[in-house]
């Protein structure tokens, strides 16, 4: 891991939206790219469980932002039950149009436009949790509550 800055108009997205917000960005670049959750878990020596995914869905079309811890997967049945719709996986380019980032390093924020955001409540059972800054090499560490607050996001279950 590096913790040397590369220039890229996703991540400086991200750290722009980070100092919008008044969080000091502190972003890690690593080597190698990191798409999943147990990779960049391994990299940093965390629990999976710590990983904060990005994950974009459709909900009855729309793009619907899914901040899911990396310990499991997202029921689309329950979720979209729970949001009263039907949700659907995005494909590669429904994800870029809507973060403006491509799969495997979709930050929580520095979107071109708010993407309405549920927040997985298991992330809430670590202290510290890791969220792509927007590259597949990137990270930056976070809270349950300031990933909240930095996407607007609604705290809930995305597993039964």
């Amino acid at each position: 891991m590096s913790e040397t800055a590369r220039p890229h108009p996703a991540v400086e997205r991200v750290e722009a939206a980070l100092l919008d917000a008044g969080v000091e960005p502190r972003v890690r670049w690593f080597e190698t790219a990191t798409p999943t959750a147990a990779a960049a878990a391994a990299e940093l020596g965390v629990e999976v469980g710590a990983i904060a995914n990005s994950l974009v869905f459709t909900l009855d079309g729309e793009p619907l932002l899914v901040m899911t811890s990396g310990a499991h997967r997202v029921d689309t049945a329950f979720l979209g039950e729970r949001l009263g719709g039907r949700i659907c996986r995005a494909d590669p380019e429904t994800v870029k149009a809507a973060t403006g980032q491509t799969i495997g390093g979709v930050a929580p924020l520095g979107h071109p436009a708010p993407l309405r955001t549920v927040v997985d409540v298991a992330l809430a059972g670590y202290p510290e949790i890791w969220a792509a800054a927007g590259h597949a090499h990137t990270v930056f560490p976070t809270t349950f509550d300031e990933l909240v607050a930095l996407t607007h996001g609604t705290p809930t279950p995305v597993t039964p």
